[in-house]
């Protein structure tokens, strides 16, 4: 399948593993460019914005999260696409991952097909975000156009995880869904995801919308609904 279009960075030190993602992603379509190191990523993301980042956990001058932390605060990179590729494969370091702002976690070794399927699944969530209307519900608004979401006219930055999942909630206000449901309306067909990954996004989004946090309400037992009486 040719995706011409995309271009993907590669944040990653180790030469092998650098030259097994460009193999696989030229062999899917993808057009990559490699950054070893921090300030090569700072550098290669000023030049170009790629369609997504492949990032590292730990790199020669630093930690890939003290990079994904430096793009969810600023503006251009904000909702910047990012997977992490790392060989921290515990749940708390996946949790550390996606708190810090990831849109996914993929751990070393890695099955190919599966990288490029994730990748596809992550540029798929993000046109049909692109192609939505903007929606208002009680002090918050989401314009889709510029991706942005104001609470009583304040902006708040969100990552496109957070970002989906708020537009997915105000589409269907007072309805309650389960983790699964969420996983499966928000996500798609994204089938790597485990449940407590949706508490952990709720989490972040509840702690970006601030005074609005209140409008995202927990169904014990159930599951998470969006709800016109904010606490």
């Amino acid at each position: 399948m040719e995706n011409p279009r995309y271009q993907i960075l590669l944040v990653e030190d180790e030469p092998g593993i650098a030259e097994l993602l460009q193999f696989t992603l030229a062999d899917a379509g993808f057009s990559s460019h490699n950054a070893m190191t921090m300030q090569e990523a700072r550098l290669a993301i000023a030049e170009q914005l790629p369609d997504i980042v492949l990032l590292d956990w730990m790199l020669p001058d630093g930690s890939g999260l003290t990079l994904l932390r430096e793009w969810r605060n600023t503006a251009v990179t904000s909702v910047l696409p990012v997977i992490m590729l790392t060989a921290n494969g515990m749940d708390e370091d996946k949790v550390l991952g996606l708190n810090a702002g990831a849109d996914d976690y993929i751990t070393k070794p890695f099955s190919p097909r599966e990288l490029v399927a994730r990748i596809h699944s992550l540029l798929r969530r993000n046109r049909a975000d692109a192609s939505r209307p903007g929606n208002i519900y009680g002090t918050i608004t989401i314009d889709t156009e510029r991706h942005l979401v104001t609470v009583a006219d304040v902006p708040v930055k969100l990552d496109q995880s957070e970002f989906r999942l708020l537009k997915f909630l105000v589409a269907h206000p007072a309805r309650v869904f389960s983790r699964s449901q969420l996983l499966d309306k928000v996500w798609g067909d994204e089938a790597f995801l485990e449940e407590r990954t949706v508490d952990v996004h709720i989490m972040r989004l509840r702690k970006s919308l601030g005074v609005a946090a209140g409008y995202i309400k927990t169904v014990r037992s159930i599951g998470y609904l969006m709800d016109a009486k904010p606490d």
